[in-house]
């Protein structure tokens, strides 16, 4: 397993992982772009992704504008290895490098990965309609 930061030649295995997830999933997958990630991974914050073989098996982005994580997704072939805690952590310290400013995220409720960041330590703080 290797982690590093995403690069533009990332971004379709990024997009091949995003739409491969079981919860969270896009409505349509067009609501998420190319160009939307790379001015996350270039112009609004940074990404990280794990490399299994070559192949981009999980990504976290952050958006410094809004202050929140915008994206962490494993290929459910490869759920329950840590690549989801590592992004996580990798994420949140450099974030935290950079600003002291609380970061959000939001969740569906009732879901694994509601589960995932409470065990991570994340608090809810409110609720909000979709």
């Amino acid at each position: 397993m290797i982690f590093r930061e995403a690069v533009i030649a990332d971004i379709q295995q990024i997009q091949r992982v995003r739409n491969s997830v079981k919860e969270n999933v896009l409505s349509n997958p067009a609501l998420v772009s190319d160009e939307d990630c790379k001015a996350f991974l270039t112009i609004r914050g940074k990404g990280w992704v794990c490399e299994i073989e070559n192949v981009i098996t999980g990504f976290s982005i952050v958006d410094m504008r809004k202050k929140n994580i915008w994206a962490l997704f494993v290929h459910p072939v490869n759920e329950k290895m840590g690549i989801g805690k590592k992004l996580h952590d990798l994420m949140l310290d450099w974030y935290f490098n950079q600003t002291q400013k609380t970061v959000w995220l939001g969740t569906a409720p009732n879901t694994r990965a509601e589960n995932f960041y409470r065990k991570a330590g994340w608090k809810e703080t409110g609720t909000r309609k979709r």
